[in-house]
């Protein structure tokens, strides 16, 4: 299993991006994500300088990706 890449909320936005996600709204420091396409995912990223390693793999979890091919949208 790769390392997790450290990157900011912006970095990860625009990485979910090219997966169909779209910015819905924003409250306070974070960015709701919502996928285009059923089902339909949501996602909260934090909008930091640099996304804790847990909430990084939440999301990735979350988004149905492995790190590797997160790594690769980056």
């Amino acid at each position: 299993m790769s390392r997790l890449p450290v990157v900011s909320g912006q970095d990860a936005v625009r990485a979910f991006a090219k997966l169909g996600y779209a910015v819905d709204h924003q409250t306070g420091s974070h960015i709701i994500l919502r996928q285009q396409k059923p089902p339909h995912r949501r996602l909260t990223v934090p909008d930091h300088r640099e996304i804790a390693r847990g909430t990084l793999r939440a999301l990735i979890r979350q988004a149905g990706l492995t790190v590797d091919k997160f790594r690769e949208l980056l």
